[in-house]
């Protein structure tokens, strides 16, 4: 996997940034980096777990991130 986020998050969308990408990609590469010590061929029980959690926490924050930011566009457009 190489580092940063350049253009990977673009994909094939015309310059567009896909949120479903961008999450996944940032997902990945913070839980890998938080629950796996040594890779290897396989994941041990405590990776297979922190992995799981990280993921269900990163879910979560995202999403009430993103009802937030919704919640505020409805009100500015509201208030256009």
């Amino acid at each position: 996997m190489e580092g940063g986020f350049g253009s990977d998050f673009g994909g094939s969308g015309g310059g567009k940034l896909d949120p479903g990408l961008i999450m996944e990609q940032r997902m990945t590469d913070k839980c890998f980096r938080k629950c796996i010590g040594k890779p290897g061929g396989s994941l041990d029980n405590s990776e297979q777990k922190c992995i799981a959690m990280c993921m269900d926490r990163y879910m979560d924050a995202w999403n009430t991130v993103s009802r937030a930011y919704n919640s505020r566009l409805q009100r500015e457009r509201a208030n256009m």
